[in-house]
């Protein structure tokens, strides 16, 4: 039978069927094109990139590190140089990961390096916060046992290799210890200073002396070995790398026989002391030593503390303080040329003006006396410095003018190099101190000391007594500036920066701080009467220098320290410049 089934009449079933295929037609549709546009922008749009970090997992990047340029004496003899030591190295990212299997490696380090599993996982995490890609060093200078147990146990030490890296060597033992300075792995505060730039977390660095000041000629540039690994991180294959550049070598003014000779004499005497040797000219720094000393190849190998405290403590004497650039001390006698300088200069008195020395000064209830009680009588200022008389510059001291912030002692002073420092091409200098009463009177009214300046301190100002701190290279300074007519030089230890072939790069040549104006005739009244101190019999020092074959002019001094928390006196102070 069939029925017709009216127009106006909706579908029923057949529709709704049709529009439910409709919607999973078109989200198939949908869901399809999205995989073939992700698909199509892996394989197509981004398959170079892809390819290369597929390459970049298999392909390790190991830095290379530089040998650093050597340190030359004047005369082209090697004094620092580089020797190769084996260190263990990891790279993190071929470790196991967190686990059983990664604490069990990291014990078997344990027995390498001495670490705990947790200082080996600390040092990771320093050094990956700094450079995720660069290798952690866990360990310097291992043994023939433990590499050869590495190695041949290197399957059960995924990620660690031994590699051969430059340690400083010298040549010459301890001398010139304190010049040279040490070599050490940048730290993350000087990763953040533009003299880094470039570096990289476990990268040396100069960290002090020579090595310091002119790092940035001896370190070189660091290389990369490309290394082609297996699933497991192992090495399969040598690749093309980028080799290192050598450091530079930096030649110093230093004469190694004179530092030797020195050093020797210095220690002779068994003392704390520093001595320097520096052409009157230019500044350059023949010999510098101080002692006690100490062997720089220490800083080669992780340095305990115990051992830093044994070179910085006051029981052994401080061996690692620099004394001729860090020892602060008043002066004594050989103070007086700045007291004659300033007493000419400024029209205080005559070289040929007679005084009496009675052989005491009495200032209110205050007696100054020569040192020994000595009487010299008459005695004009070139008397003065062969005698040492103190009474003569006393009266200087006592004539001198002063004001709030200085004097004409004090400005001399300032001029000629003290109060500041010199400039050398070392670090951690200090500046010493020039007491002048403003200083000594804001001290007063903090409660710093028990009284506020007098007359009584510009006499013993004179003659370098009371609050004067000076250091060795800061008197030679002064004593040059007056040797040479006024030149305040720069001390520099530093000749030139030569390539590892010979050839020079560039010559150092510090200019002059300033040029004082000095008079012929003050320089030759001080020049003589030092020059007959040294050579003259009845001199201070004509029983060392009376026979030498050439002339010397020089000054000898002695200063009082103070007293201990005991009571007991500080042994004086010697000098001769």
């Amino acid at each position: 039978m069939y029925l017709h089934r009216p127009e106006d009449e909706p579908p029923r079933a057949t529709s709704s069927l049709a529009v439910r295929v409709a919607i999973i037609t078109a989200l198939a549709i949908a869901i399809f094109s999205v995989i073939f546009l992700r698909l199509w922008y892996l394989e197509v749009l981004s398959g170079d990139k892809y390819l290369d970090l597929a390459n970049d997992n298999r392909v390790r990047e190991i830095r290379v590190q530089a040998p650093r340029g050597e340190v030359l004496d004047r005369d082209g003899k090697v004094l620092v140089a580089n020797r190769t030591d084996l260190a263990l190295q990891v790279q993190p990212h071929d470790l196991p990961r967190p686990g059983p299997e990664r604490g069990a490696e990291l014990r078997r380090l344990e027995n390498v390096t001495g670490m705990t599993p947790k200082e080996i996982e600390d040092e990771i995490t320093a050094v990956q916060k700094e450079s995720a890609s660069s290798p952690v060093v866990l360990a310097k200078g291992l043994g023939a046992d433990k590499v050869y147990y590495v190695r041949e146990n290197q399957e059960r030490f995924p990620g660690v290799t031994v590699e051969r890296v430059f340690a400083r060597e010298y040549k010459q033992g301890a001398l010139a210890a304190h010049l040279f300075g040490n070599v050490g792995e940048v730290t993350a505060e000087q990763l953040k200073e533009p003299r880094y730039a470039g570096l990289e977390q476990g990268d040396l660095v100069g960290q002090s002396g020579i090595e310091y000041e002119y790092d940035r000629f001896l370190r070189g540039k660091a290389g990369t070995d490309r290394v082609q690994v297996d699933a497991l991180g192992r090495p399969t294959r040598q690749l093309e790398g980028k080799p290192a550049e050598a450091g530079d070598n930096v030649r110093l003014t230093i004469d190694s026989d004179l530092q030797a000779y020195g050093e020797s004499a210095l220690n002779s005497f068994g003392l704390p002391g520093a001595f320097v040797v520096m052409n009157v000219e230019d500044g350059a720094v023949l010999a510098m030593a101080s002692a006690p000393s100490f062997d720089p190849s220490i800083f080669t190998r992780p340095i305990t503390q115990g051992q830093y405290r044994a070179l910085t403590s006051r029981k052994t004497d401080a061996p690692l303080a620099n004394r001729a650039i860090q020892g602060l001390y008043p002066t004594g006698s050989v103070f007086k040329p700045i007291t004659a300088t300033a007493a000419l200069q400024d029209g205080l008195i005559d070289p040929n003006t007679i005084v009496n020395d009675t052989g005491k000064l009495k200032v209110d209830t205050v007696i100054f006396k020569n040192a020994g009680d000595a009487i010299f009588g008459p005695i004009n200022m070139s008397d003065a410095f062969k005698v040492s008389s103190d009474i003569y510059f006393y009266l200087l001291g006592l004539k001198a003018k002063t004001n709030k912030g200085g004097g004409q002692i004090q400005d001399w002073a300032r001029r000629l190099g003290l109060g500041e420092p010199t400039g050398i091409d070392l670090p951690a200098e200090v500046e010493g101190l020039v007491p002048n009463p403003s200083w000594r009177n804001r001290l007063y009214r903090e409660g710093l000391t028990d009284r506020p300046w007098s007359a009584g301190d510009n006499i013993n100002f004179a003659v370098g007594q009371g609050d004067l701190q000076a250091d060795p290279l800061q008197m030679a300074v002064v004593y040059a500036a007056i040797a040479n007519g006024g030149r305040v030089v720069r001390p520099h230890l530093a000749e030139q920066i030569e390539s590892v072939t010979g050839q020079v790069l560039e010559e150092i040549r510090p200019a002059p701080k300033r040029q004082l104006s000095i008079d012929d005739g003050t320089r030759s009244t001080i020049v003589g009467g030092l020059t007959r101190a040294a050579m003259e019999e009845g001199g201070t020092s004509y029983q060392v220098f009376g026979n030498f074959p050439v002339n010397v002019a020089g000054k000898t001094g002695t200063a009082e320290r103070g007293f201990y928390n005991s009571g007991l006196p500080i042994p004086d102070q010697a000098w001769f410049v």
